[in-house]
């Protein structure tokens, strides 16, 4: 394979990335696992500037269970046994290229991070920023995203409960969409995104896998949009009843304690989601990349790895529970495979029948290189974090 700077401008690698990479696996990776290193190193999925900024927030209330950059989405005590699970998240590049079908599946994306956790999600929020209305494209871009965000929930059932929007002319073109859903669990029915034991089952569960979203972890989030129908093929198309079914049906494996993980198929599709469960368990895994239903004939396994098709969970489950969560999704009328086992090795392995298509060591993936970009303080912060609050005078609360 020839590696040049156009393939890693697509894989969004830059060339010291690419040399790091070289010397840590100290071996020329294929064009599948290449892709891989792309999207797990990628911001969207490996955050390399955002995670130093995430530690910023503090960690050490006992109320907070799950706090910043730990799981799918954080988890506060609000006692009585239950606890609230919360997320927000942008969608800003596919909505600004595909606006109904970018929203739509941003709301859908979050609010499977939700029931990921094993929580019911029970409201939406969205904060959203436009260019100024009066310009035709402003208006089309507000237009989709609107209806977009509404027609998702409204499939699904979750009310959208309140929301903002602010246009402005730094936003033309570049719209900013910010979707938030809110669960509830009992803080007994947690679930954790893990491929669970050696030994452990992963089962594929939602949609059948296409070619849609391909690249929408690193190549998408990286690119300018001048020509928006060359990237349109990258951005997910969203079924919201289908996510509704899927809803009920995780949910009623997850609070009957037949599995040991439930994670999300978002960014970066199955690489993220098993690799990213192997990490959280300290193990590796084999996945079997012909047993993944599809409903795009003749893909290849770097299709089939980086798909970001939507309404697709991972699962781990014991193998003398199988036939018993197999049941479940029949019953609900959700496809259900294996796709895969968790292994000892630290490895994820990929293989189309029987051939090694992929090794690649997890603990190398899971850390891409961090950086802290220069910033200056503004004065004005300064300033406003210096306010007194007290001299604020307080309305008569007398009756």
């Amino acid at each position: 394979m020839q590696i040049n700077k156009q393939l890693l401008d697509n894989l969004a690698i830059s060339a010291t990335e690419h040399n790091m990479i070289l010397e840590r696996l100290e071996r020329v990776p294929n064009y599948l696992e290449l892709g891989i290193f792309g999207s797990l190193w990628s911001e969207h999925c490996g955050y390399k500037h955002s995670k130093p900024l995430l530690k910023v927030f503090a960690s050490d209330n006992p109320r907070l269970l799950v706090g910043a950059g730990e799981e799918n989405a954080g988890v506060v005590d609000i006692g009585d046994g239950l606890a609230i699970v919360f997320k927000i998240e942008s969608h800003n590049h596919p909505s600004a290229i595909e606006p109904y079908e970018g929203a739509a599946t941003g709301v859908g994306g979050i609010v499977r991070d939700i029931f990921a956790m094993g929580a019911r999600p029970i409201a939406l929020l969205n904060s959203l920023r436009f260019g100024p209305i009066d310009d035709a494209k402003n208006r089309y871009l507000f237009d989709g995203v609107v209806a977009g965000i509404s027609g998702y929930g409204n499939c699904i059932g979750i009310p959208n409960i309140g929301g903002e929007v602010v246009f402005e002319d730094s936003y033309a073109d570049n719209p900013l969409v910010n979707a938030m859903c809110i669960g509830l669990l009992k803080k007994d029915d947690l679930m954790r995104a893990t491929a669970g034991k050696e030994g452990s089952l992963l089962l594929l569960v939602g949609s059948g896998t296409g070619r849609d979203g391909i690249h929408g972890a690193s190549g998408l989030a990286s690119r300018s949009f001048d020509d928006d129908r060359e990237l349109r093929p990258t951005v997910q198309v969203g079924n919201p009843f289908l996510e509704k079914v899927l809803i009920e049906a995780c949910l009623e494996v997850a609070h009957s304690g037949l599995i040991e993980g439930l994670q999300d198929l978002g960014a970066a599709g199955l690489t993220s989601a098993s690799i990213e469960c192997a990490a959280n368990s300290g193990s590796g895994i084999e996945l079997y990349i012909d047993k993944v239903p599809r409903r795009d004939s003749g893909m290849e396994p770097y299709e089939v790895m980086l798909s970001e098709t939507q309404e697709r969970m991972l699962i781990s489950v014991k193998p003398e529970n199988l036939l018993c969560v197999q049941e479940v999704f029949n019953r609900w009328d959700v496809d259900c495979a294996v796709v895969g086992k968790t292994t000892a090795g630290g490895r994820v392995k990929i293989y189309e029948h029987g051939e090694l298509k992929g090794d690649l060591p997890i603990e190398v993936l899971t850390t891409p290189p961090m950086y802290k970009v220069h910033a200056v303080k503004p004065d004005h912060l300064e300033k406003l974090q210096n306010f007194d609050l007290n001299s604020v005078a307080l309305p008569d609360r007398e009756p």
